[in-house]
């Protein structure tokens, strides 16, 4: 069977997250019942991430293993008629047998965005979270440099993880204004995570930046592995998955339409 690769972009607001789960709407269920309309048979995807409910993602990667071939610049055409309007398929492409969206990727990067102004912005609120306080951009960039390389991250990690271990490598971690004067973004750039990570990092700059915790602590407190002294996990709708790391054309493959 042809194995299908696909980038989807989608808004987390109504889904429990990506994966499959018995109570709540799933990323997952909505593509595969999109899957199996078109084929005729159920379909099973395997994602790059379960993403927690209500977070957001402009490149998500799954594969799917499909009866026939379907062409490329088709298929997205085909599910979007399908899709409801807070998900889409924005490429799909043929890869490798043994091709992997969750084995074979070299990491992630994510963007924690905070709305820091008087008011809040009803068109910025469902992606990003409302801060009402002027924010030090300077102790932000500080706390956010301790963070690259390879650490025990115990303290940036939520009860109810499934990990094995705390230790993951972060490729970086910075901070930069946005889109508008009053938008702030935290990328976060690493090979792999754990539960709620990305936003108790995020949640840990914030409150550098709101004065809450020196900037320079924020070393001693991925050391002390202590959960309490790091900041709080901020809301899921600040969060986006912007883009899966691999290597695309080393998974790529070219199918005939009667293959």
């Amino acid at each position: 069977m042809p194995r299908l690769a696909l980038i989807t972009e989608f808004d987390g607001t109504a889904f429990a997250g990506f994966q499959s789960q018995k109570n709540g709407r799933a990323v997952q269920d909505v593509l595969e019942t999109a899957l199996a309309s078109i084929f005729k048979e159920d379909i099973r995807l395997t994602g790059c991430s379960r993403t927690d409910a209500g977070v957001h993602a402009r490149c998500h990667l799954s594969h799917a293993d499909v009866p026939f071939v379907i062409p490329e610049d088709k298929f997205p055409l085909a599910m979007n008629a399908i899709l409801p309007d807070d998900v889409a398929v924005r490429r799909a492409f043929y890869v490798r047998d043994d091709f992997s969206a969750r084995f074979d990727i070299d990491g992630k990067r994510y963007v924690y965005r905070i709305y820091s102004a008087h008011n809040p912005s009803p068109l910025h609120a469902r992606y990003s979270y409302f801060c009402p306080y002027e924010l030090d951009m300077g102790a932000m960039e500080t706390a956010a440099s301790f963070f690259a390389g390879e650490h025990d991250f115990e303290a940036f990690c939520a009860v109810g993880g499934s990990q094995k271990t705390f230790v993951r490598r972060l490729n970086s971690v910075t901070v930069r204004k946005g889109t508008c004067d009053e938008m702030i973004e935290i990328e976060v750039i690493g090979e792999a995570f754990l539960y709620n990570m990305v936003r108790i990092i995020a949640g840990t700059i914030l409150e550098a930046g709101m004065g809450r915790i020196p900037a320079d602590s924020v070393g001693d407190i991925i050391g002390s592995r202590e959960r309490k002294r790091a900041g709080r996990t901020l809301p899921a709708c600040g969060l986006t998955l912007e883009e899966v790391l691999f290597d695309e054309a080393g998974a790529r493959v070219r199918l005939s339409p009667k293959t």
